[in-house]
This record gives C-alpha cells, sequence and structure tokens, in this order.
C-alpha cells in the first residue's frame, strides 16, 4: 500500500530559476497518475523531487505519511525508469536485472527467482543471455521496466520511457506499462509531453505549465471540461479551435470578430454566466470532431455556423481532416469519410451550442455555464 501527497512542494534554482511553483496533490494507492505538459513545464523536476533525485526547496513529501523531504533515494522505496533506459552495455540481460538486487544483499537464489518472474512477465525469457546491443529499442525498454520491477518497490516512477521508440512501439509499450500497472497494482508516476500517452494511461492526469499545475482530473474531464485554454488547446489532438470576440446579444446572438462575424443561433445571453460578458471581448472554443461539414445552406436554427475556405484536405482512413481558414482564424474539423468540396472552395460548418466551450479573454479561464 502506497500513496505519495505533495503539498506546496516547490524547486528554486541557485540561479533563481523556479522550476516547481507550489505543487499540491495527493497519489492515491494503486493509481497511475500522469503527469504532462510541454518541455520545460517542470513535470521531470517534480519526478525526481519525489524520487530525492532533486532536492525540495519548501513544501513537504510524504510517502506513506512519512516526510521524505531529507530521506535518501535508496530509502525511499522506489524505482524508476528513465528514458535513455541506462542500461550497463557489458552485462547481461539477467545481469542487467539482478544489479539492483545484488547490491542490497539479495542471495543468488533469491535474485534468480526475482529475475525469473520479472522476465516471465516482461516476455524476456529468451533474452536473459543477451546482452543490450543484441536488442532491439522496446526490448532494452522492457529490460529497464524489468530492473525496476525485481525490487518490488511502493511506487514506481518513469521518466518519458517511451520517448525515444518510434509509433508502432510506442502504441505497443504503452499497452504493456497498462497491464503491467494492472498486474502489479502498484502506485504509478509517469511524466511525459505526449497528451495521447497521458489520455490514454493516466487514471487521473496533472497538467503543468511553466512549473505551475493548471489542472488535476481523470483524462475525460479535463477534455470535456478544460479549466482554461491551455488545458483546452494542449489536451486533443488536433487541438481545439478558438475564436476570439465580442459576444453581442440581441435578436442573432453573435460573436464580434475583428475579422467576420460568428452566428451563435439561439444562445441565450441573459442568463446565467454568459450574461456578464455581453460586450465584452470572450474566446470560444470548439473541438474539430464538433464542426460538422453541410453539403446545403441549410442550418438548423438552434445551431451556430461559420464560412471557411477549404486549404488541405488530409484523409487519415477512418477519418478526415479538413484544415481550413475563417478570416484571420486557422482551423480544422475532424469528419468521418464522405464525398468533399474541392480544396480553395468555401464551406459551410455548423456546430452544436452545447459542445461550445467558453473562456474569459483576459484571464483565459473557462466560463462555466449551467447545464443546457
Amino acid at each position: 500500500m502506497a500513496n505519495v501527497q505533495l503539498d506546496q512542494v516547490r524547486k528554486t534554482y541557485e540561479n533563481g530559476h523556479i522550476a516547481v511553483v507550489g505543487a499540491t496533490f495527493e497519489v492515491q494507492d494503486a493509481e497511475l497518475l500522469v503527469l504532462v505538459g510541454p518541455s520545460g513545464c517542470g513535470k521531470s523536476t517534480l519526478l525526481r523531487m519525489i524520487a530525492g533525485l532533486e532536492s525540495v526547496t519548501s513544501g513537504t513529501l510524504s510517502i506513506n505519511g512519512r516526510v521524505v523531504n531529507d530521506v535518501a533515494p535508496k530509502d525511499r522505496d522506489i524505482a524508476m525508469v528513465f528514458q535513455n533506459y541506462a542500461l550497463y552495455p557489458h552485462m547481461t540481460v539477467a545481469e542487467n536485472l539482478g544489479f539492483g538486487l545484488k547490491l542490497r544483499g539479495a542471495s543468488k537464489a533469491d535474485a534468480r527467482t526475482q529475475v525469473g518472474k520479472a522476465a516471465e512477465m516482461l516476455g524476456l525469457t529468451e533474452m536473459l543471455p543477451l546482452r543490450p546491443r543484441e536488442l532491439s529499442g522496446g526490448q532494452r525498454q522492457r529490460v529497464a521496466l524489468g530492473r525496476a520491477l525485481v525490487r518490488d518497490p511502493e511506487v514506481f516512477l518513469l521518466d518519458e520511457p517511451l520517448s525515444n521508440l518510434d509509433a508502432k512501439l510506442r502504441l505497443s509499450m504503452r499497452t504493456e506499462i497498462a497491464k503491467l500497472h494492472r498486474s502489479l497494482g502498484t502506485t504509478m508516476i509517469y511524466v511525459t509531453h505526449d497528451q495521447i500517452e497521458a489520455m490514454t494511461l493516466g487514471h487521473r492526469i496533472v497538467v503543468m505549465r511553466n512549473g505551475e499545475i493548471q489542472q488535476i482530473d481523470t483524462p475525460m474531464y479535463l477534455y470535456d471540461k478544460p479549466a482554461n485554454m491551455f488545458v483546452a488547446g494542449f489536451l486533443g489532438s488536433p487541438a481545439m479551435n478558438f475564436f476570439r470576440g465580442r459576444l453581442i446579444a440581441g435578436v442573432e446572438p453573435r460573436l464580434q470578430m475583428a475579422d467576420g462575424v460568428l452566428p451563435l443561433g439561439n444562445l441565450s445571453l441573459q442568463h446565467g454566466a454568459l450574461a456578464k460578458f455581453v460586450d465584452q471581448e470572450i474566446v470560444l472554443g470548439v473541438r474539430p470532431e464538433d464542426l460538422h461539414l453541410r453539403m446545403t445552406e441549410t442550418v438548423g436554427q438552434s445551431g451556430g455556423s461559420l464560412r471557411a475556405q477549404l486549404e488541405v484536405i488530409e484523409p487519415v482512413g477512418n477519418e478526415i481532416f479538413l484544415n481550413m481558414r475563417s478570416g484571420s482564424s486557422e482551423l480544422v474539423a475532424r469528419i468521418p469519410p464522405q464525398i468533399l468540396p474541392t480544396v480553395g472552395n468555401e464551406i459551410l460548418l455548423e456546430f452544436a451550442l452545447d459542445k461550445l466551450h467558453f473562456f474569459d479573454a483576459k484571464t483565459e479561464q473557462r466560463i462555466e455555464l449551467a447545464a443546457r
């Protein structure tokens, strides 16, 4: 049983750079929590503080209720998997797997048993006599996972373990890690810059930017209810489309943009959270899959619509990405395979009002509407 608690954990380097600005959250026992964000956001620094490889400037870091701010890494009962595998090239797979056990004084018999179990679980049994140079990238990554696995730690820490693999291997190893977590039931904290990895692996996701936590929640809640424009734009591929303009009420509610108008159907602006933003600048967001192509001029009165020039068509098999421009705004729609207009033509798109996201243009925070 293991949980990890962070209370206002902060990291400031000697040059004054603040890498982590007071992180507060708890990782539950047996949870797979993902730290995600762009390069330089502080996610790996935060993981290294949990591991004890970076000192904590201020705040409290606890594992199972024990404060570990000044506890050495070897005494934290954690195991870490690094991005670069960190395998010993002169050792066999078996020796790499068992090296940590040897350092901890395990008997040869116990080490052999633990290595055998880990190798079987990860499909490495036939590779035990081989050296790292004889393995593929995916196999090396499995050895790195196995080396952490044999220690039977309270907490697994994984720092971008799949970033050196090609797309096919990333998908395969992602599945392996999910299966491994399910079979072990061990607490895992996983760092990645890849939002697809975060969405598919994490029970919960911590989204970071510039050392600050932006939002913590389940993958689908983050996707459906992003707390701000950064989270909305970071999670989702292709990214959410944004339109900035002044919210106009009246018989025909609309977003008055610098170079055009976005009709908003029968959107109510008289009551609720949007009422105070009438005649104010806001940002409207819509996911690519919520933009629908219309081949006729008829659009449902309850929804919104926009015109855009089709610039690029990207067919990817079971779906098609339409890259378009509406005024100065670039946007993308994700649609099912169908007969398409010609590139360069103006097309008509529509969207349901209940699929829209609204953000305060000044703070970039979500404007939460009542259920419609």
